[in-house]
């Protein structure tokens, strides 16, 4: 294929999410108001327990086997790699725009974690079908294994780091809102842990600086750490899409409960179909909600221009540099064999817009969502720009 082929190739998929992104702002209007924010709330918690666990158990106990498990054994490595990497861009994105505590989670949240479920399983099954595709006549099936397994870990890492970081962050803001502001010094005489400041006079701390400030980072840190474990919990680790992922492993790579659940002669087939059939549901929902949740960011939150432009520097420019390194290095070293499709599945993945569900997560717990908006409105559409780009290079790159 030549490079305008490529390019055309790549965009398709991308104008089918704006199309289905700007239904979803026109349905959101004062004057239609099909999608009020009450709406969207109640979808959200459907997509959240309904759709989205369907989704990614549908398609991931479809398509992995353990065969396929033991060849793309590099990809949930790379998911990995993705967050990490997000993550450490992200918190440097922070130190630089200190952002009001309740942000935090959100931006780490946006620079970590790419859309790595919904485009996927939108881009690779359309460039597949285009005439001329660079990975050959066996793309939609392979494809659709690489983006089911894509989306599965990007649900896992997604809903048990990010949920949990934006839980975190957002009622920690709320309780500093309560308590006037309050500093970890004053959260734990109002018994937060064990730490107290030194009884000590002036003229004793003049004595010794250095073993009270060892007393103060030694309690800051341990309230810290005990902050953290205090909201993580199981339950939350566990959230429907995370429980649908394992119930998809679980499935996909047992062969008898396979054979009872998936296949036209299956005993069991019926509840397969059914998730099957939920599942469907929500990719155009997702769409259509953050198209509606796009609107709220034309009318701005007062969110700082320096953080949208660190997420957009972060998820467009760093992250993509690094995966080609990682990818192609890994190549080289034999962890990744030379499928041109699979590679491409893996370089894409650095190069995502921040992932739809962070809407929905900052609509649960109601801390960001108009910052959240902003953020969305600009990545999703320099994301028409830059992911046609990365897109055209990668299958270049690979081909």
């Amino acid at each position: 294929m030549g490079l305008l082929d490529l390019f055309i190739a790549a965009s398709i998929p991308i104008l089918k999410v704006l199309l289905i992104t700007a239904l979803g702002s026109y349905l959101a209007l004062d004057h239609v108001n099909v999608l009020s924010e009450d709406a969207r709330k109640h979808i959200n918690n459907v997509v959240f327990y309904v759709f989205n666990p369907a989704l990614v158990y549908s398609s991931l106990a479809g398509t992995i086997t353990y065969e396929s498990m033991v060849k793309l054994w590099f990809m949930p490595i790379n998911v990995l790699i993705t967050f990490l990497v997000g993550s450490i861009l992200g918190w440097i994105v922070v130190l630089f725009t200190r952002p009001p505590s309740h942000l935090r989670g959100l931006i780490l949240g946006c620079c970590a974690a790419g859309n790595l479920g919904n485009l996927p399983l939108i881009i690779l099954p359309a460039v597949c079908k285009e005439k001329g595709s660079p990975f050959g006549p066996a793309c939609s099936s392979f494809g659709l294994a690489y983006a089911s397994l894509s989306m599965a870990l990007g649900a896992i890492y997604l809903w048990s780091y990010v949920y949990n970081i934006v839980r975190v962050t957002s009622t920690r803001s709320t309780g500093e809102s309560e308590t006037g502001g309050n500093s970890f010094k004053g959260e734990s005489n109002s018994g937060m842990g064990e730490c107290r400041e030194p009884l000590l006079s002036s003229k004793d701390e003049l004595a010794l600086p250095q073993t009270t400030s060892k007393v103060e980072v030694s309690c800051t840190i341990k309230e810290r750490v005990k902050l953290v474990f205090t909201k993580i919990n199981l339950k939350a680790l566990l959230a429907p899409s995370t429980a649908g992922a394992l119930a998809g492993f679980v499935i996909g790579l047992v062969p008898l409960m396979r054979k009872s659940l998936i296949g036209e002669t299956a005993p069991l087939r019926v509840i397969h179909d059914s998730a099957s059939l939920l599942g469907d549901g929500a990719i155009p929902t997702v769409t259509l909600i953050v198209g509606a949740n796009l609107l709220r960011g034309l009318k701005g939150s007062g969110i700082s221009k320096t953080i949208v432009v660190g997420i957009v520097v972060t998820r467009y420019v760093a992250l993509p540099l690094i995966g080609i390194l990682i990818v192609k290095g890994a190549h080289q070293f034999g962890l990744v064999h030379s499928d041109p499709l699979y590679q491409f599945i893996l370089l894409l993945q650095f190069a995502m817009p921040p992932a739809m569900n962070i809407g929905t997560i900052t609509q649960l717990f109601g801390a960001g969502e108009s910052e959240c908006s902003v953020i969305m409105l600009w990545t999703y559409g320099l994301a028409s720009i830059s992911l046609t780009l990365w897109s055209t290079f990668f299958m270049w790159l690979v081909s």
